[in-house]
């Protein structure tokens, strides 16, 4: 049986400009120039360039135009003459609402202005340069003496596989060995292993390069790769790398120890049991000394050393920059990634033209259509860009003033508790907004580029009544760890203890989360002869 219900809904969308704004508060300054470039290239609508590029094309055309710039003194006025019928010659079109991005500045009024259908198209709105200013905003971007000035970068050079693919072809290999060499280095990993089976390996070759390769031509040929630099490359484990490093320096007898240690006692190494090792191996103090200094000077690690790491060198880049002026914090938004946009004085022009030519061109009238969602979509993205920086600026300067005895002296433990919903009631937006704002941004400050995550912290309860940041405990305890005694470390109850004594009130086990998360091992593995 069919029915006929009526309901009454109550919902929330959010338009595609809103969603364009999130999508790019969330983006760092280092992807905001490749989002940038990104629109640049989907809308002729919008280019580079400032309002005194539009004010010297301006004069240009004046110059040419001679007598009859009079005509065009006010370029609203030819729209706002009764007797125009442009608006008449798009009866037959129709566009869906949408809405303006409201500013979240507090201190600016916001208003919703109702959207234009093709049908009361007011192309004043597209003429007044005022209405289509660049995103840039005063203070922003790098001063007058930074502007050619370019950012250090360090030279990356090649990548590890290339530098040994270069290293491969001065092996005196045959064609087969070579490919067998080419598919070795094609399996080493981050780190500089090759962790993969070689009988493994062997069977890729057969069925991709239809190779037959025995398990001990792989390893003869891993054995010529394992020589290549850097030194420990294409290890299968940890003991074989550091082997391969000893087997490069000077065999004295302290490398003799050393590799007797990895052959002989190697577990018993990784869990820093020294007096097994000293009593297994029949060495003295000052022997077992230096063979253990010896191994801990070499690379767990060789495939993330020198120039030849195995991805590109990621550089970060500061969103904020702020400085100490005196005691007074002064701080600019970093918008030197992001180029001033403009509308395109060219569709002005385009507008004009049909305002004089042919009203009932029919392929006339599609192109100004267009002309005019591409119009609509330069403004709005240079909406989102203003507001983006509004934003960025509002949530970083509370986090200043909430911050701000740190910021004067880079002490740490002058860090105050600080949870997101501080930040978003004092700046009057969500909780969101300020989680997408500190989730991948980063400032410059006079002691270091922090990321904003770092300010946000936990507050642990003490004797006085007042709430320390977590940041200050963690701090405290690094000094601690830091002063004991290496033969006799510290344990994570003899830790709590000392900061129980100090006036934290703090378990053993958030002792424990805390070491882990300054990466501070346990006790026994901190040990030092």
């Amino acid at each position: 049986m069919q029915r006929l219900d009526m309901k009454q809904l109550l919902s929330q969308k959010l338009s595609p400009q809103q969603i364009q704004f999130i999508k790019l508060l969330q983006i760092p300054t280092v992807e905001l120039e490749a989002r940038i470039k990104e629109e640049l290239e989907a809308n002729p609508a919008l280019e580079e360039g400032d309002d005194a590029d539009d004010d010297f094309e301006d004069q240009d055309r004046d110059d040419d135009a001679g007598d009859d710039t009079d005509d065009f003194d006010d370029p609203d006025a030819e729209f706002d003459n009764p007797d125009n019928t442009l608006d008449e010659d798009f009866d037959d079109s129709r566009s869906e609402e949408q809405p303006e991005i409201e500013l979240p500045l507090k201190d600016e009024p916001t208003e919703q202005k109702e959207s234009e259908s093709a049908d009361d198209l007011d192309l004043s709105d597209y003429l007044n340069d005022d209405e289509i200013a660049g995103y840039k905003m005063q203070g922003d971007g790098p001063g007058e003496d930074e502007d050619d000035r370019e950012m250090p970068l360090a030279d990356t050079g090649g990548s590890l596989i290339d530098n040994l693919l270069d290293q491969l072809g001065f092996a005196d290999l045959d064609e087969k060995q070579e490919a067998i060499g080419r598919q070795l280095i094609g399996s080493i990993d981050g780190d500089g292993y090759i962790r993969r089976d070689l009988s493994a390996i062997a069977n890729d070759m057969a069925f991709a390069q239809n190779i037959e390769a025995s398990v001990a031509e792989v390893e003869a040929v891993l054995h010529v790769v394992q020589s290549f630099d850097p030194a420990g490359i294409a290890a299968r484990d940890l003991q074989e790398c550091l082997l391969l490093q000893l087997e490069r320096r000077p065999q004295d007898e302290v490398t003799e120890h050393a590799e007797r240690i990895l052959n002989e006692t190697f577990d018993e190494f990784t869990k820093k049991h020294y007096p097994r090792i000293q009593q297994r191996l029949d060495l003295e103090d000052d022997e077992l000394k230096d063979a253990i200094a010896l191994i801990l000077k070499l690379n767990p690690k060789p495939g993330g050393t020198g120039p030849v790491g195995m991805g590109k060198v990621q550089y970060i880049i500061p969103d904020f920059i702020l400085t100490n002026d005196n005691g007074i914090l002064n701080l600019t938004l970093n918008s030197r990634n992001a180029p001033d946009l403009r509308v395109s004085p060219a569709y002005t022009d385009m507008f004009r033209a049909y305002d004089k030519g042919a009203k009932k061109d029919k392929k006339l009238k599609e192109a100004v259509t267009f002309v005019k969602q591409k119009l609509d979509s330069a403004k709005w993205f240079i909406d989102a860009i203003r507001q983006r920086q509004n934003t960025l600026l509002r949530t970083m300067d509370s986090i200043v003033r909430y911050q701000r005895e740190f910021f004067l002296d880079g002490d740490e433990s002058k860090l105050r508790p600080m949870i997101l919903k501080d930040i978003a009631t004092e700046i009057g937006m969500d909780i969101s907004t300020v989680s997408r704002v500190a989730n991948s941004k980063s400032v410059q400050t006079e002691f270091g580029i922090y990321p904003l995550k770092y300010f946000f912290s936990e507050g642990i309860a003490t004797d006085s009544g007042e709430d320390a940041s977590s940041r200050e405990v963690k701090h405290i305890l690094k000094e601690i760890i830091e002063g004991e005694k290496k033969d006799r470390p510290l344990s994570d109850d003899k830790l709590e203890k000392m900061l129980n004594a100090r006036g934290y009130n703090i378990a053993r086990r958030t002792v424990a989360k805390y070491r882990e998360q300054l990466n501070i091992p346990v006790a026994r593995l901190r040990k030092e002869l």
